[in-house]
């Protein structure tokens, strides 16, 4: 999940929004990660547990591949839909996701540029320098350095690459089934799912929208809160029943 990017979305919105943030499981330690269909399933339970029937659903990167299955399969629970950069297709991914997903050079090299990226974070002189550069808190980049640095953030990471090499294909080919109306999001520098791919799955949901953001790359949730929160309002708007 991105919690403190959720935190960032959710305080923009309006404060009359109901809005809930889920994380997946497999990142608490304690629950084990899952696939498209079973975080789906796990969507729909923390759904059902406040009472809520229908919903905008907002996902981004995997989380956005977890939104357009449960959209696809359960149209009657999903009112809109916003895709941030999304891997939602076969197009998002790179040969590095494929690695990532092999049994064992895929959880060498997860361990290897997680435990990397975290023991970086855990300096407080790059943490601060990371901050800066990314506009990010550094309060986040800390707690994300103790995430990266667990193994069992390895095993979820490695899970859910597999998962998505293993379930685009059958998620590409229910896309066109989905029938809430759908934003796509996505930043013009985005360098971890290509452009070009959102720009296809614009043409493999039915009526998607797509919108760039100029100078923007992966982490919209956390560096342009703003921006989402306004497709997400624009989108609940949208979907708002006209009498």
């Amino acid at each position: 999940g991105f919690a403190v990017g959720n935190e960032r979305v959710i305080a923009a919105l309006h404060p009359e929004t109901r809005a809930i943030a889920i994380n997946r499981p497999g990142w608490d330690g304690a629950s084990e990660p899952l696939d498209l269909p079973g975080n789906a399933a796990a969507a729909l339970r923390s759904l059902d547990a406040r009472g809520i029937d229908r919903a905008t659903i907002v996902g981004h990167s995997l989380g956005a591949a977890i939104a357009a299955w449960l959209a696809a399969h359960h149209p009657e629970r999903v009112r809109a839909l916003v895709l941030a950069s999304p891997a939602a297709n076969r197009d998002s991914l790179y040969a590095l996701d494929r690695l990532l997903a092999a049994p064992v050079a895929g959880y060498v090299t997860t361990v290897a540029a997680l435990a990397g990226v975290g023991l970086a974070l855990a300096a407080s002189p790059l943490r601060r320098l990371a901050a800066g550069g990314l506009s990010i808190d550094e309060h986040y980049l800390k707690a994300a350095s103790r995430r990266l640095l667990e193994p069992a953030s390895w095993r979820a990471h490695l899970a859910e690459q597999r998962a998505l090499v293993k379930d685009l294909p059958a998620l590409e080919q229910h896309l066109p089934r989905i029938s809430a109306p759908t934003t796509i999001l996505v930043g013009a520098g985005d360098r971890i799912v290509p452009v070009a791919s959102a720009r296809r799955l614009a043409t493999q949901i039915p009526g998607a929208q797509l919108e760039l953001v100029s100078g923007a790359g992966h982490l919209l949730p956390q560096r342009h809160p703003q921006r989402l929160a306004e497709v997400i309002a624009a989108a609940l708007d949208d979907a708002s029943p006209r009498f």
